[in-house]
């Protein structure tokens, strides 16, 4: 038996136990994973993987792969190549290719399009970006799932919210609102409002931690007179929620340990990074942080604390909206840009005007169809990575375990491409791993776990210069509310972004009266596209939903970033629908 790490982007970082036959369980010694993993691991091997790589659509060996790599990248000017990397695979190995490209004085593609709004704002008021692990919120009596879905992305959570107290605020009657105490039903947008309602309703309320705010905030008194600055009626409509669901969750948390975890839907706006800020601003109110069983919980900053070896200094681009017509040769890493990627005729359009387009990655996808080159890697049981990661703080080595004729590791290739363009060698994976774990690693029971989790997060300080939680006194929304539905992005089980099996329906209230598999065309100032429908009672009456992945999905989403961090708006945008005849 070995053991493993699951490196797919989600919370849960899974210990792997494999058998000889390569059968992947969960190791049931693992304080997060139990013995169980999730569907996507369960079907690991039934997904089908690029074996050959593969030039102008022939199937080619790796050496002539490799060699018309570098013939291309000499071709073309390096402030004309673009590396983009996508973020499937977390293994901390991933980022070698940026050694290259970056010695090569490439340009690269830097950002997401995931969660950096939201991490902006989590930084700007703690200083940094730590975890709400299922250890910490088991020790909970009361949990608020604020735009998360456990079920769905983060599913070894589970079992820390047995018995508790649960409140859910999401637009989505998600699986887990049947069981709670409380579901508000938020307006999608409506997060930033609804949290400041919150926090003004606290201090009119007197529930406030004053020990906590005089000893370990800053500028609360500022922030209080901006919230009552501005009207209730204002907040309350934003939100579109009643002052008697209000009461009730106040009434359910008054006086009790209190975790809040917060998904990614609630910051994929222009002004994401203050929708967390405000979050965090109603945990510190009650004083949650640094405290047994309370706290904020968000995607965490998995890498806080370690020395990571691919920082390197090179020009770069925002990823969510780098314009790949810029440039005349682009190499993809482990991402579908094509489909994931806001604006897609935007991104077509770039695409298009590039003179050779490298895939790199483990499956076939709307990318690598588009490629000249398509170079496949190989899978985590066959080379050597670690794991750190962004939900729990165990550490997961990733050892190779098998050895595999398909494909090219990362490192192997980068170790490649330095060599023929003349550049210093890399030292070897395993001193690269070694290095990382031991600059911020300590053994906890059979366990490596992360130095900076050995005490409460935010126990003894936050990481601003003053050591103190800084609360907001400012926010910018300049969105105007058009006509149309709210289109909602939501994870699914099955699929993973646009990898493994998508849901293709376009999902409607019951109010619209349409029949399943009917056509609908959606449309907005950024494109159109079709779906067959599928009605719901899960859904608010002004939204539709359509599931991660979902073909076209992004031909509705527009080409813009967010205030702060470079992240994507997925749903900075509204819909009109219309039946197809």
């Amino acid at each position: 038996m070995h053991f493993t790490t699951c490196p797919l982007d989600c919370f849960d970082g899974c210990s792997i136990a494999v058998t000889k036959e390569l059968k992947l369980k969960g190791n049931k010694a693992h304080p997060i994973t139990q013995g169980y993993l999730c569907h996507h691991l369960n079907h690991f091997h039934t997904f089908e993987r690029i074996e050959e790589p593969r030039y102008l659509g022939q199937s080619i060996k790796m050496e002539e792969a490799l060699t018309i790599l570098q013939e291309k990248l000499n071709t073309y000017e390096p402030s004309r190549t673009l590396f983009f990397k996508g973020s499937g695979n977390l293994g901390i190995m991933q980022g070698v290719t940026k050694q290259f490209f970056a010695s090569h004085r490439a340009v690269l593609a830097s950002g997401s399009l995931c969660d950096e709004a939201g991490d902006a704002g989590v930084c700007e008021g703690r200083g940094a970006n730590l975890c709400l692990s299922p250890l910490h919120v088991k020790d909970a009596e009361v949990v608020i799932l604020w735009g998360r879905n456990p079920t769905v992305t983060n599913s070894h959570m589970l079992p820390s919210l047995k018995g508790k107290t649960l409140i859910v605020i999401d637009p989505v009657k998600i699986d887990l609102s049947h069981h709670a105490d409380l579901h508000i039903q938020i307006k999608p947008r409506g997060d930033l409002y609804l949290a400041l309602l919150l926090c003004r309703l606290v201090a009119m309320e007197e529930m406030e931690d004053h020990a906590f705010l005089n000893e370990r905030t800053l500028n609360y008194k500022d922030f209080l007179d901006f919230i009552s600055g501005i009207p209730m009626r204002k907040l309350l409509d934003k939100a579109h929620v009643n002052l008697d669901e209000i009461g009730a969750l106040l009434h359910l948390i008054k006086g009790k340990k209190v975790s809040i975890l917060v998904g990614i839907g609630v910051q994929k706006y222009s002004f994401g990074h203050s929708v967390l800020r405000a979050i965090d601003a109603f945990g510190a109110m009650l004083g949650l942080f640094g405290k047994v069983g309370c706290g904020v919980g968000y995607l965490s900053n998995s890498g806080f604390g370690y020395s990571l070896p691919f920082k390197v200094d090179a020009k770069k681009e925002p990823l969510p909206i780098v314009d790949f017509g810029k440039y005349d040769f682009v190499f993809i890493q482990g991402g579908n840009p094509l489909n994931q990627m806001p604006c897609t005729s935007k991104v077509e359009e770039g695409l298009d005007k590039s003179k050779c387009i490298v895939y790199f990655g483990l499956h076939e996808n709307e990318t690598s169809a588009r490629a000249h080159l398509i170079i496949p890697a190989k899978t985590f049981l066959a080379k050597n990575d670690v794991k750190l990661s962004y939900g729990h703080p165990f550490v997961g080595r990733m050892p190779k375990i098998v050895e595999s004729p398909i494909g090219i590791s990362e490192y192997d290739l980068t170790q490649t491409l330095l060599a023929a363009f003349g550049h210093d060698s890399l030292e070897s994976e395993e001193a690269i791993i070694e290095k990382v774990i031991a600059s911020n690693s300590v053994e906890k029971d059979g366990f490596l776990i992360s130095k900076t989790y050995e005490d409460l997060p935010y126990e003894k300080t936050f990481y601003t210069k003053s050591g103190k939680f800084e609360f907001m006194d400012e926010f910018d929304d300049d969105f105007e509310d058009e006509e149309g539905f709210y289109l909602i992005a939501a994870k699914q089980n099955k699929s993973l972004n646009s990898q493994f099996v998508t849901d293709e329906y376009l999902y409607v209230p019951l109010c619209l009266g349409l029949e399943q598999e009917e056509r609908v065309r959606l449309t907005n100032r950024y494109g159109t596209c079709e779906y067959a429908v599928m009605p719901t009672a899960i859904l608010r009456d002004d939204c539709l939903l359509l599931y991660s992945g979902a073909k076209n999905a992004n031909r509705l989403t527009p080409h813009a970033m967010s205030q702060e961090g470079n992240c994507a708006t997925y749903q900075e945008m509204k819909v009109r629908l219309e039946k197809v005849t």
